[in-house]
């Protein structure tokens, strides 16, 4: 039988291209758009947040997949770029996801060759069972509340 579960943000306009964000794990920040958007550098934005959520997704199910593959991880750090395409009416839309994970793994004893293709096969389930990566796709649900003040 399958399950549900829900997850929730609450995110608060703050002024200009400014935001603020609490997450219901519990972490808040501000935020805004990237300067190409025109907002502001060095912040979190939305756009970080879509690399940031498939990036760390499958780390988290490599490290899963490593532990039912018996792979002895020793370090795991990827650089992820996400690349945007801005159409001449300016939609835009994520068409790549290129993740560059740096992986170190101890033999334990075993031939590399053997440690290496259970590696690969890791990395495979990682993809292939990532939340993020797998709702790239997916469904858009938007259900506004509208209040217009005088």
């Amino acid at each position: 039988m399958s399950q549900t579960a829900t997850y929730h943000t609450t995110v608060r306009w703050t002024g200009e291209h400014w935001g603020h964000l609490v997450m219901g794990n519990g972490p808040e920040m501000k935020f805004s758009a990237p300067p190409d958007a025109h907002g502001h550098a060095g912040v979190f934005t939305p756009e970080d947040a879509f690399v940031a959520a498939a990036n760390t997704c499958v780390m988290m199910m490599f490290i899963w997949a490593t532990e039912r593959f018996k792979l002895k991880l020793l370090s795991y750090e990827c650089c992820t770029e996400g690349t945007k395409l801005i159409e001449i009416d300016r939609t835009e839309i994520f068409t790549r996801l290129h993740f560059r994970p740096v992986i170190r793994i101890a033999a334990a004893g075993e031939p590399r060759t053997i440690i290496e293709a259970r590696t690969r096969r890791a990395l495979q389930a990682a993809q292939k069972y990532s939340l993020v990566a797998n709702s790239v796709k997916s469904e858009i649900v938007i259900e506004p509340e509208i209040i217009i003040e005088d």
